[in-house]
């Protein structure tokens, strides 16, 4: 402590933070970011980018293929298969048929308009259904279908479920519900190498996606639980089922009114 002389002549000791100033307290320990943290920060921060700027792409540009496409077109190579092309044709929302439009939901997901990108309800129906035996079945919505075929790959592993759920978050923030129905309707499988409404009508109906009228929309969308499986060219009695039952619960919804529920484009 220093020796300070007061105005009566004592001498008395100065504290020496009143010499000194006021010292800046110290972080505490827990509060400062080591490497590993903000390793992680950027892990995390890139993971959110590669979510939102290829999502906000898609919103306003259609995409030249998707990851099922060019998973396809491997495949087809690795098998030596030397005919095998692509056939994708993108269409605006307004050059389809509208029956097409609401053949899709009604076949695969009639809560389109109301839920935020997953179907809780069929989640938990799939998962009760499964704990009783039955073979675990799908609950994918159309968002969630649009994400996979987008940008992801075939399989049930918990990696391209977390991603499928992350990219299905941002293609419900980013997008609008017509847009998203447009890109389901423009890159879902419809035969080998047969991707969008736009190729599968001019390939097996031999008339443009804007023509098709509410039968042959039905038959389209009655192939997507397994478009390799199921063939448009020769539809068989199960095809023939499903087109009868997608009609029947086309009407039931309302027609082309139940569209309006989508909203406007934006």
């Amino acid at each position: 402590m220093a020796i300070h002389p007061d105005p009566e002549g004592h001498r008395r000791r100065v504290p020496a933070r009143r010499r000194r100033g006021r010292r800046r307290r110290a972080l505490p320990r827990k509060a400062r970011f080591s490497p590993w943290r903000w390793l992680a920060v950027i892990f995390i921060a890139a993971i959110a980018l590669l979510g939102i700027l290829p999502v906000g792409l898609v919103r306003v540009f259609d995409p030249p293929r998707t990851a099922f496409m060019i998973a396809a077109a491997q495949a087809a190579h690795a098998r030596g298969d030397q005919n095998f092309e692509i056939d994708y044709r993108p269409r605006t929302l307004a050059a389809i048929s509208p029956w097409a439009a609401l053949a899709v939901i009604t076949a695969e997901d009639q809560k389109f308009p109301d839920h935020r990108g997953f179907d809780l309800d069929a989640i938990q129906s799939a998962l009760d259904a499964h704990r009783t035996g039955s073979r675990l079945r799908g609950a994918s919505t159309l968002s969630q279908q649009v994400a996979k075929n987008l940008f992801l790959w075939s399989g049930r592993s918990w990696l391209r479920k977390g991603l499928e759920a992350w990219y299905t978050l941002m293609l419900e923030t980013l997008l609008s519900k017509r847009r998203i129905l447009e890109l389901h309707l423009n890159i879902a499988e419809y035969g080998p190498g047969v991707y969008g409404v736009e190729a599968a009508a001019q390939r097996y109906f031999s008339c443009s996606a804007a023509d098709l009228d509410r039968h042959q929309a039905a038959l389209l969308a009655s192939v997507l639980p397994n478009p390799l499986r199921y063939r448009l060219a020769n539809p068989d009695a199960t095809m023939r089922q499903r087109q009868a039952w997608i009609l029947r619960h086309m009407q039931r919804l309302g027609g082309l009114t139940y569209l309006d529920r989508l909203g406007a484009n934006d």
